[in-house]
């Protein structure tokens, strides 16, 4: 019975490894490191724009 639910989960996880390795030549690739370094700027602007013009919803 072990060896029946270990076969089907190597058959659904086959479909994600297949899905991932697929690489398409014309996406956008991003570093994981400029989408950190992005969102770090972007959260220092929303930090510098709250503290110049403070926005109190009460």
């Amino acid at each position: 019975m072990a060896a029946k639910n270990k076969g089907g989960r190597l058959v659904s996880s086959a479909g994600l490894v297949t899905y991932y390795d697929s690489e398409d030549k014309r996406a956008v690739h991003l570093s994981p490191k400029t989408v950190l370094i992005t969102a770090a700027i972007i959260g220092i602007i929303i930090g510098a724009l709250d503290l110049a013009y403070g926005f109190n919803m009460f």
